[in-house]
């Protein structure tokens, strides 16, 4: 016999449904005409429901910010730790992050429609944070790879880092202006091979001795 949910329990179950409802809709359209009806409706509870679970509008989306930051590091990580070397693990952290925005298009809506405002807001901390984790993510690895001497000698490991992640974001964006994202799985492999190419440390060649 399945044992009851525990009040505590059932918040988080119905706070977490929210939150997938948010990332849902926000794939569908703006994130910013996503209203608590709408998130109401998409899970089955009352508009009034919503506010039991969370304060406002703005606190579901700040939850769903933690949690993508959650998921969305782990996977990186998880991906990170399947390779051995360096530069293998940083291609799967690039193709684990592109398999990611597929499975959750609503993701990238959220955060390019909060960095276009002007204004400091706790969400936009919040993406800021992700965004650290990311590049701190993406450093190591590239240390790891200087330190095995896959990259060419003086990298700069800070631009090197910011060019991954422009990458992704350069394939998400234009997905989302195509209309499609299942074009950036197909895409992913040669973008990362054009970026890869541009790190490696090239071969030491042996000059022939004259005739």
């Amino acid at each position: 016999m399945p044992t009851p949910s525990t009040p505590k329990q059932a918040t988080e179950q119905r706070q977490a449904s929210l939150v997938a409802a948010a990332l849902a809709l926000a794939a569908q359209r703006s994130p910013a005409d996503v209203t608590t009806a709408d998130l109401a409706q998409a899970v089955g509870i009352t508009q009034g429901a919503v506010f039991r679970h969370f304060e406002s509008k703005a606190a579901i989306w700040l939850a769903v910010m933690d949690a993508v930051h959650d998921d969305l590091l782990a996977r990186l990580r998880t991906a990170a730790t399947t390779q051995a070397q360096p530069l293998a693990a940083l291609r799967a952290v690039f193709m684990a992050h592109v398999d990611f925005v597929v499975e959750q298009p609503g993701v990238p809506r959220v955060i390019f429609q909060e960095l276009q405002h002007p204004e400091d807001t706790p969400l936009k901390a919040r993406v800021r944070r992700l965004m650290q984790d990311y590049r701190g993510l993406i450093t190591g690895l590239l240390q790891q790879a200087l330190a095995a001497r896959q990259l060419a000698p003086g990298t700069d490991l800070q631009a090197a880092a910011v060019l991954f992640i422009g990458s992704v974001q350069g394939l998400v964006m234009q997905s989302l202006i195509s209309g499609t994202l299942s074009g950036m799985a197909a895409q992913a492999h040669a973008v990362y091979d054009l970026y890869e190419a541009g790190l490696r440390a090239k071969p030491t060649t042996v000059p022939r001795n004259s005739p």
